[in-house]
């Protein structure tokens, strides 16, 4: 997708290991057109080393797409980024937030915010061999160290080094004693950090992240800041980001319907099954649906959609008509 034709990073998925891969991308894509996606964090080593297909292909539906890295290697980075670039990505994100053990024993992740000019390092690195953006994820502090200066000189360092765009996620990593969840939840969120680097460094693009789940909190976060990218709500509620691309975009298509997202997700897993599913030994049709369990959140009748997109049996058949089975018995619900 050409820079030029871009939508702004206003709304974005954030990227969470396990959960969004491409098949959940394309199933958020249904639901919103603008909104930036993000791939789960891929290892430079796993670029360079691995199955490359296998870690970076997409689909063109997924635009705008950015691919976030993990690495602490400028000059691995900078290959990883390239490839991401030819690829067809129209981002680099690189991640210093994570916070979780093997993270820190690869030396990547949130434990990078004790390196800034290392990240400056990565950061030049790659700027130097990509033309699309190269953005930085990180937290507000690592450990306890929990004061706002922390914080303005990681940024200010990184931004010295060429990056414009930096995704701040409002808590502390607690690198030691807290579990990936527990540091999810467990750190108490600062926005006011956010919201002071967006006045100390008024030509940067601050996006903020962390607990955000209401059109409401979102509209205040962005009387503040540039952008607000979501994370669990996102996952566990979906179709939250269906009203996205009129209230943050203007665009005035009406979005599609929970049954029309289902539709829409038809033949791609179909198509999807016949090139992955091997006979029932490659792909499976709850690698795929298991992304969408929240698409009915909130409604009556949520939890029997949930329970026939989990029936094993079902899912053994390999029948992607089992989404519009479940859809109907919400369906039954509405009709009482």
């Amino acid at each position: 997708m050409s820079s030029a034709v871009l939508p702004s990073r206003r709304l974005s998925v954030a990227p969470m290991m396990d959960w969004t891969d491409r098949h959940c991308r394309v199933f958020h894509r249904q639901i919103t057109r603008h909104t930036w996606l993000y791939t789960e964090m891929v290892t430079t080593g796993a670029i360079i080393h691995g199955d490359i297909a296998r870690h970076l292909d997409f689909n063109e539906v997924e635009h705008p797409i950015a691919l976030q890295l993990g690495g602490s290697e400028p000059a691995d980075l900078a290959i990883a980024a390239k490839r991401g670039q030819e690829w067809g990505y129209d981002e680099i994100n690189l991640n210093c937030g994570c916070p979780s053990e093997r993270v820190q024993k690869g030396a990547f992740g949130a434990c990078l915010m004790a390196e800034p000019a290392l990240v400056a390092d990565c950061v030049k690195a790659m700027r130097d061999v990509v033309d699309i953006d190269v953005t930085v994820k990180h937290r507000i502090g690592i450990d306890d160290v929990d004061s706002y200066s922390f914080v303005r000189d990681f940024v200010g360092q990184i931004a010295d080094a060429g990056c414009k765009t930096f995704i701040v996620h409002a808590r502390n990593a607690i690198l030691k004693g807290l579990s990936p969840k527990e540091n999810r939840e467990v750190p108490p969120l600062k926005y006011e950090y956010a919201y002071q680097l967006k006045r100390e460094f008024p030509h940067l693009e601050i996006l903020i992240n962390g607990g955000i789940k209401t059109i409401e909190e979102i509209d205040l976060h962005l009387q503040h800041c540039d952008g607000v990218m979501l994370g669990r709500e996102a996952y566990h509620n979906p179709y939250v980001m269906s009203s996205f691309d009129a209230r943050y975009y203007g665009d005035v298509t009406p979005p599609k319907s929970r049954e029309e997202v289902l539709q829409a997700m038809i033949p791609y897993i179909q198509d999807q099954l016949t090139k992955f599913g091997a006979n029932g030994k490659g792909l499976k049709l709850n690698s795929i649906t298991r992304h969408m369990l929240g698409l009915t959140f909130g409604l009556v009748g949520a939890r029997g959609f949930r329970q026939l997109l989990s029936d094993s049996k079902k899912l053994a058949n390999a029948d992607a008509n089992l989404l519009l089975e479940a859809w109907a018995s919400v369906q039954k619900h509405q009709a009482c």
